[in-house]
């Protein structure tokens, strides 16, 4: 079965549909699925659910989409850097769906592991717990929380064999483990692209069962999102 596709629109072909939860993998700019990201804007797929920590940046990453109005709902744990996000969120023109970091996290987690819900103790005593089922246990409050099964899983990784094993380079890792594990369909950009036995079993972060297509992208823009330098 070839996973590796010519470019990330082929990529997308047939599986992005209009309605769709989409989690995309990623914290601020590092280690987005950049190209992914364009060509899912360019797909002009609409009303979507987006599952992220951050929603971009104005004109980057997941910022596109809110540029073109394709989002109608994001379910993330930090919106501070976008400001199209706020106004739309003002205006009453998107919906949101905060959750703290690492609930977001876990509820990744559990979906791809096949886990219903959880309970935890984080948002107990909070707006986050509203309308969501309390229950004690050892003389403490916990918080039951839904996992999360998106449709489709935008994830970056560094390296990938022909079978879709990935590997993630440093702190561009991520919520990409999670989002990966947790879609019904996976689709990877990867940097670089390597024949299957090159690498190292034991070195394999995502294991090739989860991974469905490959995008080979070895020059992403890789931008950073807040760059502070020491003055002269």
């Amino acid at each position: 079965m070839n996973k590796v596709y010519p470019d990330a629109r082929s990529a997308l072909e047939g599986v992005v549909k209009d309605g769709q939860t989409i989690a995309v993998g990623g914290f601020g700019l590092c280690g987005i699925p950049e190209a992914l990201i364009t060509a899912l804007r360019d797909s002009g797929v609409k009303n979507l659910t987006a599952i992220s920590n951050n929603a971009g940046v104005d004109g980057f990453g997941l910022g596109l989409l809110l540029q073109t109005r394709q989002i109608k709902k994001m379910i993330s744990s930090y919106v501070g850097e976008n400001k199209e996000f706020e106004r739309q969120y003002l205006a009453g023109e998107l919906e949101l769906e905060f959750t703290p970091q690492g609930t977001l996290a876990e509820k990744l987690r559990a979906g791809g592991a096949g886990i219903p819900a959880f309970f935890t103790r984080t948002g107990y005593g909070t707006i986050v717990a509203e309308g969501k089922e309390e229950r004690e246990f050892d003389g403490e409050m916990y918080v039951m929380e839904r996992s999360l099964m998106p449709d489709v899983s935008l994830v970056k990784a560094y390296m990938a064999d022909r079978a879709g094993n990935l590997v993630y380079r440093k702190t561009a890792r991520n919520f990409n483990p999670n989002v990966a594990t947790a879609g019904k369909i996976c689709i990877v950009e990867v940097e670089k692209l390597v024949e299957v036995g090159e690498i190292d079993p034991d070195q394999v972060h995502t294991p090739s069962i989860f991974v469905h297509r490959i995008v080979h992208n070895p020059n992403p823009e890789k931008r950073i999102e807040q760059r502070t330098v020491r003055p002269n």
